[in-house]
């Protein structure tokens, strides 16, 4: 039985595309599923952000297959672990669980590394040095993720 993975953020589009993909990238896809929601629905059916495609395929991963969805309580029942982005998402996430349980497999994706900071910030507004600048954190991120799962 596989392990199932979801990245959460707001839209879909920008870091948890990001991680879904990094993560895929360092994992036994016969092993570990990975995917990612986000926790409004603002671009259901859409791709992620043409500057999340970018810095992706400038490490040689490829995010093009990925189509935006929304967050569901059914996700607490598909997923063991749930990686999400800012406290804001662990707020709106956590508030749809129905158990402790479910509560339980909410982790903000920063606590896995020691980076100083504990919120993937949000490069939507910005330029494409906040991409970069995300990637790198989500990067590290997913890299000790694949360690504990691998």
């Amino acid at each position: 039985m596989k392990t199932k993975v979801l990245m959460v953020c707001l839209g879909n589009i920008c870091r948890s595309p990001l991680a879904e993909g990094i993560l895929k990238s360092k994992v036994d896809s016969n092993k570990i599923f990975v995917d990612s929601a986000g926790t409004a629905g603002y671009h259901v059916g859409n791709l992620p952000d043409k500057r999340s495609i970018s810095v992706a395929q400038k490490y040689g991963i490829d995010i093009n297959d990925q189509k935006c969805r929304k967050f569901s309580k059914e996700d607490f029942s598909e997923f063991d672990h749930i990686y999400v982005m800012d406290r804001s998402n662990f707020s709106d996430v956590a508030n749809l669980a129905e158990t402790k349980e479910e509560v339980n497999k909410v982790k903000l994706l920063l606590s896995e590394v020691e980076l100083g900071i504990r919120e993937v910030p949000d490069p939507y507004y910005g330029g494409n040095d906040g991409f970069e600048n995300v990637y790198q954190m989500i990067d590290s991120a997913c890299e000790a993720i694949a360690k504990k799962l691998n």
